[in-house]
């Protein structure tokens, strides 16, 4: 079968004006879940649900060198990063990755949530009105830098915060807003290799953190990481914690708008918190898409790949797609008690195996952090939402989040 092409020349601006829904509308259009479209002059197969996800982490099918654009690689995840590699140089780093995520580690990270939120709140007045996003990503480097055993003086935080914030923020961004993420990520390179310097020539001591266990990580060649790698490397702990800051707005925004479920999550157990919290995560948009390139030739579902095709999996859609979820626009909790979640249906993060793929592997802490999150503005934070703001979603921005970034009145 031939794959439902998507007419014109190429449809990069259609991208960037239609956003989170470019893929869902093409879908849509072609009673197909997958289509080809051309981007940045590039053909690209773009596919949904969970069979797709599936297939496109299959290793032996599909590579990740060469799919991450340069451009992406020069803001988010930096030149080189673990998101690039394959085989054993990505076994070994994602095994030192997943080493960080124990329980203990886990359990850590939400004490050190609720610690520096009470810290945060502590400077607040009554009266006092708070944007939620900039405060969450304050809170959220110090957090991310005092588990990674980075040293942050207090008089750094908002910087770094900004910085840190700013390469995600470029993801989808066009002149401006991409240059300030160039820029921030050599300010946060050039921040980050210092610190490492530092801790290599016994300055300071970290045990069992992060920065310990990156810039003694040696490859198979028993060789450091160059200076320049275990930065990338190092930012690629601290910045995902960073990001979490806009689950953190989206999990107010559902306590605003589903006022019913702060009352159930006063008292709630850790299981309610967790399905409020992952309900967050699939229901708002978070990472719209993720790329790979074909290994060799090959036919899935009738449909014929060739080695060198660039394919894209839509994240947002599967986490949205009608054929998995029960009514997939309604913001549900309680579906995580009876739907089926396995490792290709849910993928706000991305899917498959965290071990043996590219799946993200700090999602527990991600959950870690927006459970203690939600306890804190639901049973420690006196608060009110300001109604003079404006809370819409702008779809065609990524990555998004409510216009106003979440203005909150500490009462």
């Amino acid at each position: 079968m031939q794959i439902p092409a998507d007419k014109g020349l190429d449809h990069t601006f259609q991208l960037l004006t239609e956003g989170y829904c470019f893929l869902h509308n093409r879908f849509d259009k072609y009673n197909s879940e997958i289509i080809e479209t051309t981007l940045l002059g590039k053909k690209m197969i773009c596919m949904v649900g969970r069979d797709a996800v599936e297939l496109f982490y299959d290793s032996s099918r599909f590579t990740r060198i060469g799919a991450i654009p340069k451009r992406v690689q020069k803001t988010l995840f930096g030149e080189n990063g673990i998101q690039t590699m394959e085989g054993k140089q990505h076994s070994a780093l994602k095994h030192l990755f997943l080493s960080m995520m124990s329980e203990e580690g886990l359990q850590y990270i939400h004490k050190l949530t609720v610690e520096q939120w009470n810290a945060q709140a502590s400077k607040w007045n009554k009266g006092e009105r708070i944007i939620l996003f900039d405060e969450a990503e304050e809170v959220l480097c110090r957090v991310a830098c005092i588990w990674a055993g980075v040293p942050l003086k207090e008089c750094e935080v908002s910087k770094r915060a900004y910085d840190l914030g700013a390469l995600i923020d470029a993801l989808g961004g066009v002149g401006p807003r991409y240059q300030e993420g160039r820029k921030a990520r050599k300010r946060t390179e050039d921040w980050i290799k210092n610190i490492l310097s530092e801790f290599r020539n016994g300055q300071f001591k970290s045990v069992g953190k992060a920065i310990e266990k990156i810039a003694t990580y040696k490859d198979a060649n028993g060789k450091l990481l160059d200076l320049q790698s275990a930065a990338v490397e190092l930012i690629n702990v601290l910045r995902p914690i960073v990001a979490v800051a806009r689950f953190v707005v989206f999990s107010a925004l559902a306590l605003h708008d589903h006022p019913e479920y702060e009352d159930k999550l006063s008292n709630a157990t850790d299981s309610e918190l967790e399905m409020f919290a992952q309900e967050v995560r699939r229901y708002y948009p978070f990472a719209p898409f993720l790329g790979a390139k074909a290994r060799t030739d090959f036919e899935w579902k009738g449909y014929s790949f060739h080695e060198g095709d660039t394919v894209l999996i839509d994240l947002y859609g599967t986490n949205h797609d009608p054929t998995i979820w029960q009514s997939p626009n309604e913001f549900k909790p309680e579906r995580f008690i009876d739907e089926k979640i396995d490792l290709y249906n849910f993928v706000p993060q991305g899917g498959g195996d965290p071990a043996r793929g590219h799946r993200c592997p700090g999602e527990g802490l991600t959950l870690s952090i927006m459970k203690a999150t939600l306890s804190f503005l639901v049973n420690d934070l006196d608060y009110v939402v300001v109604k003079d703001q404006d809370l819409s979603i702008n779809f065609v921005r990524m990555p998004t989040l409510p216009a106003s970034r979440m203005v909150l009145e500490i009462r």
